[in-house]
C-alpha cells in the first residue's frame, strides 16, 4: 500500500477513515474531559487570578445568556479534549500521509506522534504559564488606568485563552513540520536559511502584537520562537542527510 499510487476514490475512502477515528477519539476524550469541566475552566482561570493579584485590580466574569455555563463547560470539555486526543489524531494524520512517501518512512510513526504532542503541549504551556501571566496583568493595568472595572464575559475569555493556546501549540510545531516536509524533500535547511531573516522579522512582529508594549515581553515571546525556526532548520538538515539520494 504504502509504494503503489492509489486512486482518488481509495485516498478519499482513506481521508474518511482517519476524520473518522480522529473524531472518535475526541468524542471519548470528551466523554472523560466533561466530569472535570469546573476543574478546566478554574484551570483556565487562574492566569487572569493571578494577574489581578498581582495587580491589585478586581474584575467580574459574568454570562449574559441563559445556556452560556453551559456552552462554556462544552467548550472547556471540547479544549481538553483536543490536547487528550491529540497522540490519536496526529498517528492519523501520519498514517494517511505515508502511502505517499517510501516505505521506509513508515517506521516514523512513533517518532512524530511523541514530537508532535510534546512540541503542542510544550507550545501551550509556554503560553498558560509566560504570555498570560504578562499580557493579563497589561490589559488589567489598562482598565486601571481609565480607572473602569472590568466586566469580562466567560464566552469571551474562554475564547480567547482557547485561540491563544491552539496557536501557540501549532507553531510549536515547526520543527516536526519541519522534519516531515525535509523527508518529503519539499524543504531543505538552505531553504529555511534564505528565508531566515523573513522569518525574524515576522516572529519579531508576532511577539510586538501578542505581547505588552515592552522589551522585555517581546524578547520573552520572540527568543523560544527563533529558537524553535533554528531547531527547524538543524531537523531539516539531518532529515535530508539521511535520505536515500545523500547517502
Amino acid at each position: 500500500m504504502i509504494d503503489r499510487e492509489l486512486p482518488l476514490t481509495e485516498h478519499l475512502e482513506e481521508l474518511r477513515t482517519r476524520v473518522w477515528r480522529s473524531l472518535l477519539a475526541i468524542v471519548v476524550a470528551f466523554a472523560i474531559c466533561y466530569p472535570k469541566s469546573s476543574f478546566l475552566f478554574d484551570f483556565l482561570n487562574a492566569p487572569l487570578m493571578r494577574a489581578a493579584a498581582s495587580e491589585s485590580a478586581s474584575f467580574t466574569l459574568i454570562g449574559t445568556g441563559v445556556a452560556e455555563a453551559f456552552f462554556t463547560r462544552l467548550k472547556v470539555s471540547f479544549i481538553a479534549a483536543l490536547f487528550l486526543a491529540l497522540p490519536v489524531i496526529l498517528y492519523q494524520v501520519w498514517m494517511f500521509i505515508v502511502p505517499g512517501l517510501r516505505s521506509t518512512e513508515a517506521r516514523y510513526a512513533r517518532g512524530f506522534v511523541f514530537a508532535g504532542t510534546v512540541f503542542f503541549v510544550s507550545g501551550a504551556a509556554f503560553c498558560y504559564a509566560v504570555v498570560f501571566d504578562f499580557g493579563f496583568p497589561f490589559f488589567l493595568a489598562e482598565y486601571q488606568d481609565i480607572g473602569v472595572e472590568p466586566t469580562i464575559r466567560i464566552s469571551e475569555y474562554l475564547s480567547f485563552t482557547s485561540r491563544m493556546l491552539l496557536a501557540f501549540g501549532i507553531t510549536f510545531e515547526m520543527p516536526v513540520v519541519s522534519f516531515f516536509l525535509a523527508r518529503a524533500g519539499m524543504i531543505t535547511h538552505r531553504t529555511l536559511l534564505n528565508v531566515g531573516r523573513y522569518a525574524i522579522v515576522i516572529v519579531f512582529i508576532v511577539a510586538a502584537i501578542l505581547t505588552p508594549p515592552d522589551v522585555v515581553s517581546q524578547l520573552l515571546m520572540a527568543g523560544p520562537l527563533l529558537v524553535l525556526y533554528a531547531m527547524s532548520i538543524g531537523v531539516a538538515y539531518l532529515a535530508r542527510r539521511r535520505s536515500p539520494d545523500d547517502e
